[in-house]
């Protein structure tokens, strides 16, 4: 990966559904160029996907929390995954090493609706016990674009660069 990778995915990043001739054109680089790049870094599993962001809040959705679950260890997770999975304002799931279990993103209409989205995951067999913080400020979100941006700019200090020889 280099500079060129980090402008091309930054740019799909800040201009999400920009095509590839449009992405060469602004960057000033060959179209095929940018399709070769993005299909190494898609073989290269450094790109998984380029999708649209939606906000919640545009969605009707304007409340965003935290909730931590602990699991009954004698029924496990084996069906918490499908269980958990069917509510739709579960937007973010992952397990987790700790006093908790799993650590679940949901979103609500409002505190009223959070309260009814909680109660159905506190329903889940499998769940034992719930602790739920709301979201007041997003300060990060899918913060990896500094992180791409840092490798690469390690690999271009790295790379010998060409240089003009007069002859």
């Amino acid at each position: 990966m280099d500079r060129l990778d980090y402008q091309i995915v930054e740019l799909l990043d800040r201009k999400p559904g920009t095509s590839v001739v449009q992405i060469a054109r602004e960057l000033g680089v060959a179209r095929p160029t940018v399709q070769s790049r993005l299909s190494r870094m898609r073989k290269d599993g450094v790109l998984i996907d380029i999708l649209p962001r939606l906000d919640t809040t545009a969605l009707g959705f304007p409340v965003t929390a935290l909730t931590t679950l602990q699991i009954d260890q004698r029924v496990g997770v084996e069906h918490l995954d499908r269980e958990l999975l069917q509510v739709p304002e579960v937007i973010d799931a992952v397990t987790v090493a700790g006093d908790w279990d799993v650590l679940v993103r949901v979103v609500a209409r409002s505190n009223a609706d959070l309260q009814r989205v909680i109660d159905r995951i506190a329903s889940i067999e499998a769940v034992t016990r719930t602790s739920t913080s709301v979201q007041m400020q997003r300060i990060a979100h899918d913060r990896i674009l500094p992180l791409f941006e840092a490798a690469t700019a390690e690999t271009s200090d790295t790379t010998p660069h060409l240089q003009a020889v007069d002859g």
